[in-house]
């Protein structure tokens, strides 16, 4: 009897001893992975992806204040992520972007590529046609202008009036904001090729606009106004509240002497 009872307890501190070793090991085996995993997230490679800054809707041209510069591990960035921020800058957008979202390559379209064919491949929505205007506009000819860029089409134009009892004609320059807002789709260019897109001089800027709106551009360029670009400030859309210009308008504001010279 005595010798059973001492086999019992000796088969229970087995057990215990067991169970003690066994709890031991896995609060070790915890306790060492706890410490390696932020040993190991530290050593992974991290590399430069271009995430939105704020929420962009399709089919917009995206400028810097669109755009961040941020650091993913390598094994976390999609495929396709952009890593410079003049990478994406300029590009138009296929789809909506929401804030904190990487932008992908295969989601932005280049209007300056061009294809196999010789076009550019340019995006113009469905409401929208295509119309080149002359590039020979001092802010052009300088390469101050990029696609992408917001531009208001400033004109001046000789217009009849009537003067005089007789009603007699003669014609009066005015200079006005033929159209406002508009996003340079690319810039057409002589001499330009796949390989250099930016090569040779400006000929062109092109314009997806309103259809309305393209048949009153072309109505004043063929009645010879004299066209010139004003170019906005980043992220500035709102229209400006400009009166058309003459030398009335000159007069009055400056204060201009129109009296006889003495």
């Amino acid at each position: 009897m005595g010798r059973l009872r001492g086999c019992l307890w000796l088969t229970a501190g087995l057990v215990v001893a067991l169970i003690a070793g066994l709890v031991g090991f896995l609060v070790l085996t915890r306790a060492s992975a706890q410490r390696a995993g932020p040993e190991q997230a530290a050593a992974m490679p991290e590399v430069d992806v271009v995430v939105a800054a704020r929420s962009v809707a399709v089919r917009s041209v995206l400028t810097n204040e669109d755009l961040q510069l941020t650091k993913l591990p390598v094994n976390a960035a999609p495929g396709g992520a952009v890593s410079r921020l003049e990478d994406a800058v300029g590009k138009i957008t296929l789809v909506d972007l929401y804030a904190g979202e990487v932008i992908l390559s295969q989601r932005l379209l280049d209007p300056n590529v061009i294809t196999g064919d010789g076009r550019l491949a340019l995006f113009v929505t469905e409401n929208e046609v295509l119309v080149a205007v002359p590039a020979n506009q001092l802010l052009t000819q300088l390469n101050i202008l990029k696609p992408g860029d917001h531009v208001d089409l400033l004109f001046s134009l000789d217009i009849p009036v009537q003067t005089g009892a007789q009603a007699a004609s003669e014609e009066k320059r005015v200079t006005f904001a033929l159209l406002q807002n508009l996003t340079i789709a690319a810039i057409i260019r002589s001499g330009a090729s796949a390989e250099n897109p930016q090569a040779g001089v400006p000929q062109a800027l092109l314009l997806a606009v309103d259809p309305q709106d393209a048949l009153v551009l072309k109505h004043v360029i063929d009645s010879g106004a004299i066209a010139d670009v004003a170019l906005r400030a980043p992220g500035v859309e709102r229209p400006f509240p400009v009166e058309p210009v003459d030398m009335d308008y000159v007069i009055d504001q400056y204060r201009l002497p129109t009296g006889p010279i003495r």
